[in-house]
Order: structure tokens, then C-alpha cells, then sequence
């Protein structure tokens, strides 16, 4: 897939000045929830495919990929298994989703997360609200069809989300996932220096962002989870990292 290197790897180089600001339009401030304070509001235990973890007592971080499915989908779904890792996918409709269906099914029956990157990667903010809702419709209904499950997470590209943006995700029953950690791999194909951007950043309850759709990103993977796992971490899903604790339509968690 080339595509990488014209329209999406300039809309991500745009979101490397501004994605951890957070700009929005239409309100002043980010309300966000952390998943320490989603645990703590909550009182039954969460389950995932590769087994229960509590993150209230485990030092947890979630691996969470955006803009797929691509061709280095499938080597980053094997690496995963391999090391019995649990990840969350924020999938692209057009031109990934439509290309790579039978690895959207994959992703699900091998226990990820499989949630919604939009469908197009627009801008929230900066269209209409019948265009929102489009984006988000349209991954959702396919995601559902090749899975048999309706997403209830999704990410907005760049990270950027308004007032507008949290009621249309509300009604359509998606709560809004940031990220604490990014590798900015969508300017290097330096798989080392995307494996120390990710260990220096990490902590715990971080959300790593990821793109399994940049060639120097899935050769990174393996570094980055034997590092972290000898610093004591447990890889878990988002909704694992929130658990017992629920994603809630329309709010925002970042940790």
C-alpha cells in the first residue's frame, strides 16, 4: 500500500505539531477521564480474550494501532500471538477496511479490540455534522458485518474533538480514545528510534499510538513489548485498561 507516502502521511505530519495540544473548535476545554478514575467508578470485573487482568493491582499499558488494516497488518498480527498480546485497533474504512477485510475478521477472532479510526480519517472539527456522522457510521456498520460485534471505541484523527463531535459519538454509542504515548513513526521509518520514542514515554495506564501501516513500526513491536514486559508491564485492550470500569458514549479518556 503506497498511499502512506502522499495524503495520510501529510495528514500526519500535520497532527505531530498539534495532536497533544488537542485544538478544538467549538469549546475551550477537554474534558477527559482517566482510566484510573473509570476503574474506580465501576464494580464488576472486565474480561478479555487472552484472560482477565485487574488493572487496579497490575501495572498496565494498552498497544493500540491506528489507520489499518494495511499490508504489514497480518506480520504485527503474528508477532501478537506470539507473544500473547492483546491490542486495540482503530481501523480506516476507505482503502483499508475495504481492502483487507479478511484481516479485520482476524484481528477479532484473535481477541483485540476492533474499533473505528473514522472512515475517511477527516477532521471532526472541521466538517459538518452529517459528515460526522458518516464518519463514524460507515466503519462501524462494516466493522460489524465482517465481525459480528458493533464497535463502542473510536479515535478521532489527529486527536481532535469538540462539543459536536461528543454528542454525535454519544448517539451512536462510541466513546473517544486519546493516547498518552506516541512514536511520531509517521515521520521515521527508524524502527529503533521508534522502539525508544515508546519505552521513553511509557508509564502506567499509558495508551501507546502506533500505525501499523508505516513500514518501520511493525519491526518495532517486538522491542517494544520484551522491554516492557521486563519493566513489569501487562499488555491489556482499552476496555481492559478501563475495567471494571465501562467506555461511556460521548466521554473522552486519555490517561
Amino acid at each position: 500500500m503506497k498511499r502512506p507516502a502522499t495524503g495520510f502521511r501529510a495528514a500526519a505530519a500535520i497532527s505531530a505539531a498539534v495532536a497533544l495540544a488537542l485544538p478544538l473548535t467549538g469549546c475551550t476545554t477537554l474534558n477527559t477521564t482517566a482510566p484510573s478514575a473509570a476503574r474506580a467508578h465501576a464494580g464488576a470485573a472486565g474480561q478479555a480474550g487472552f484472560g482477565t487482568v485487574d488493572c487496579r493491582r497490575a501495572k498496565c499499558i494498552a498497544l493500540t494501532f491506528d489507520a489499518g488494516p494495511s499490508e504489514h497488518s497480518a506480520r504485527l498480527l503474528d508477532i501478537l500471538k506470539e507473544e500473547k498480546v492483546p491490542a486495540t485497533f482503530f481501523l480506516l474504512g476507505k482503502r483499508h477496511i475495504e481492502k483487507y477485510p479478511e484481516l479485520v475478521r482476524r484481528m477479532a477472532d484473535e481477541g483485540h479490540e476492533v474499533a473505528s479510526h473514522t472512515w475517511d480519517h477527516k477532521i471532526l472539527t472541521r466538517i459538518p455534522p452529517t459528515e460526522i456522522r458518516e464518519e463514524l457510521r460507515r466503519p462501524d456498520e462494516e466493522i460489524e458485518r465482517l465481525t459480528g460485534r458493533k464497535p463502542t471505541l473510536m479515535r478521532p484523527p489527529q486527536g481532535r474533538t469538540n462539543d459536536t463531535v461528543h454528542k454525535i459519538a454519544r448517539e451512536q454509542g462510541l466513546a473517544e480514545i486519546l493516547w498518552s504515548v506516541t512514536a511520531k513513526d509517521y515521520q521515521t521509518s527508524d524502527s529503533g528510534l521508534i522502539r525508544e520514542r515508546v519505552l521513553q514515554q511509557s508509564s502506567r495506564d499509558g495508551i501507546i499510538l502506533l500505525h501499523d501501516l508505516y513500514p518501520g513500526t511493525v519491526p518495532a513491536v517486538p522491542g517494544i513489548i520484551d522491554a516492557l514486559k521486563e519493566r513489569g508491564y501487562v499488555f491489556v485492550t482499552v476496555p481492559q485498561l478501563l475495567a471494571p470500569g465501562k467506555a461511556e458514549p460521548g466521554t473522552v479518556y486519555r490517561p
